[in-house]
């Protein structure tokens, strides 16, 4: 059968224009969605927020006070859509596969360390409310002080298993003994974290010192006065990992709201 010059030419476009018409068929598959370049972020306004994390994560970052304007939007979306569940339940799936091939001698000295702020308790609600602006002693202080802060899942699993294999689990927090102690350990215990070896808060004479100063002598104090070995150590912030004993192994919890030194 002859063609004539019209019909090849449209055999012609047709083939070229085949694959793009598959591609927009598939994607309109289970109610029309839309193509989207690979590059599309999964929370609103990256704006160069996501390598700003990354540099908060990596500890280059260091000393800021807020959250920058343009990742505000950025941040609330990472924390409340599911990305920082995602990161939080990775980080636990390493910690899960070290405590796997760590045993407590038992002799009741091997130790654990966790962090209290958004380690074992989420102040994302606060922190939300406030535009995610910078640090505020005496507002935090009141919102502390109400014991209302939710626990965090995936911790309080790993707290279990700590306990259940025999280690000595400390809550080792940088919040303030005198007046947020017993808001502290309610809050704590209404949300599942009972049977800590010891809840350490910093009293008056670390007052004004910065969280890795205070951490490290309390770890110190821990290590050398009482004998323990600190198997592993958890926190949100890296001046909770940093400092003089640290432990056998550290793991970062992701938190781009704020910066503690």
């Amino acid at each position: 059968m002859a063609f004539s010059r019209a019909t090849a030419a449209a055999v012609v476009a047709l083939v070229v224009l085949l694959p793009h018409l598959v591609v927009a068929v598939v994607l309109d598959v289970g109610g029309g969605v839309a193509a989207r370049p690979c590059h599309s972020a999964s929370v609103d306004g990256d704006a160069g927020c996501l390598s700003w994390r990354v540099m908060v994560e990596a500890n280059n970052a260091r000393g800021w006070r807020t959250v920058p304007a343009a990742c505000v939007a950025y941040v609330r979306g990472y924390m409340t859509r599911g990305q920082y569940g995602r990161d939080l339940s990775s980080v636990m799936d390493q910690v899960a596969a070290y405590v796997d091939t760590v045993e407590a001698d038992g002799d009741g000295l091997d130790a654990w360390i966790l962090d209290i702020d958004d380690t074992c308790l989420s102040n994302l609600l606060y922190y939300e409310a406030k535009q995610f602006g910078a640090y505020d002693p005496s507002a935090f202080k009141t919102w502390a002080s109400k014991g209302a802060c939710p626990g965090i899942p995936a911790v309080l699993e790993l707290f279990a298993t700590l306990q259940a294999k025999g280690f000595k689990v400390f809550l080792l927090s940088g919040r303030d003994e005198e007046t947020l102690a017993t808001c502290t350990s309610e809050n704590l215990e209404s949300e599942g974290f009972l049977g800590y070896e010891r809840l350490i808060m910093r009293s008056p004479e670390y007052r004004g010192q910065s969280s890795s100063v205070f951490k490290s002598a309390m770890r110190k104090r821990l290590v050398e006065e009482e004998g323990y070995r600190i198997r592993g150590n958890v926190g949100d912030q890296w001046s909770d990992l940093q400092g003089d004993y640290v432990g056998d192994r550290v793991f970062k919890i992701p938190n781009p709201m704020y910066y503690v030194p």
